[in-house]
């Protein structure tokens, strides 16, 4: 039977596959759109059960704030070229939309839905890696940053004890820059508080175990070697801690120097509540 170019050409449109792909489907369907079109998104579903056990190292954080809350979404494929497909980042904004309208916490069959069929159409494995939302309060603000490709999203929560505050230009010019802070340092986390004990006993022996094999500190007394640990440590506290890291904005202060300075500025007391680091592939 004759197949018309107006038929295969909105096949390929809605399927993504090849001309002479869509021509042949059509052909062997008697030219029946939507089986079709099923015949299509069986061999592309094939295509990629196949590649599901490719990597899928490459792909973007994409973000969405609305209502007080932020939703971070991880979207990853095989490859970058596919990563910058514009399909691609579409899929990747409806999803974290979905996330924010629907309450997920965790990726889903619906979403995992939404990602196989750009899959089948693509042909390629991808896979929605991981899903985070962060809520604002009252006297809270969400602010956050992509950086460059879209590899690292942040969200920051900057908290006052005046909200008004949170509504100044001033106020979200600088939740930005923390935003910016973070992206560019990863900090691990927001103070000393927050470091996990185990994780510090872990480092504090590592540094002890140095200083016994450095052989110019053979034979020093036993709190010359303390101190000269606590030393160790609390730099390497400094060097993960937000709060106590060179602010990127000017490094010669702390974040919290830079925080108390702005809270002097704005009048109010703002202070670093919480904040979320995505990074493709970590």
């Amino acid at each position: 039977m004759e197949i018309s170019a107006s038929d295969v050409k909105r096949l390929r449109e809605k399927t993504g596959a090849g001309m002479m792909e869509c021509k042949n489907a059509l052909v062997s369907t008697e030219g029946d759109f939507a089986k079709a079109e099923k015949l299509l998104k069986e061999k592309g579903l094939a295509a990629v059960e196949k590649r599901a056990d490719r990597a899928t190292n490459e792909g973007k954080i994409f973000i969405t704030v609305a209502n007080n809350a932020a939703a971070l979404v991880e979207l990853a494929s095989e490859t970058d070229f596919v990563a910058r497909n514009p399909e691609f980042i579409t899929l990747g904004g409806v999803i974290a939309g979905k996330v924010l309208e629907k309450g997920y916490t965790e990726p889903n069959d619906e979403l995992a839905g939404l990602v196989t069929d750009l899959a089948t159409k693509i042909r390629e494995n991808m896979s929605l890696k991981r899903i985070k939302v962060i809520k604002a309060g009252a006297n809270e603000y969400l602010s956050s940053y992509i950086h460059g490709d879209g590899n690292i999203g942040v969200v920051v929560k900057l908290g006052a004890d005046k909200a008004e505050v949170l509504q100044k230009e001033e106020a979200k010019a600088f939740a930005f820059d923390l935003a910016l802070h973070i992206a560019a340092f990863n900090p691990l986390a927001l103070d000393k508080t927050k470091v996990d004990p185990a994780f510090l006993k872990e480092q504090e022996d590592i540094f002890r175990k140095q200083l016994e094999k450095d052989e110019k500190l053979q034979g020093k007394p036993a709190n010359v070697l303390d101190n000269i640990l606590k030393g160790k440590v609390s730099k390497y506290l400094a060097d993960i801690c937000l709060l106590d890291q060179g602010f990127v904005k000017d490094e010669k202060q702390t974040v919290a120097q830079a925080l108390a300075e702005k809270s002097k500025q704005l009048g109010a007391a703002i202070t670093v509540n919480d904040y979320v680091y995505f990074k493709v592939g970590q």
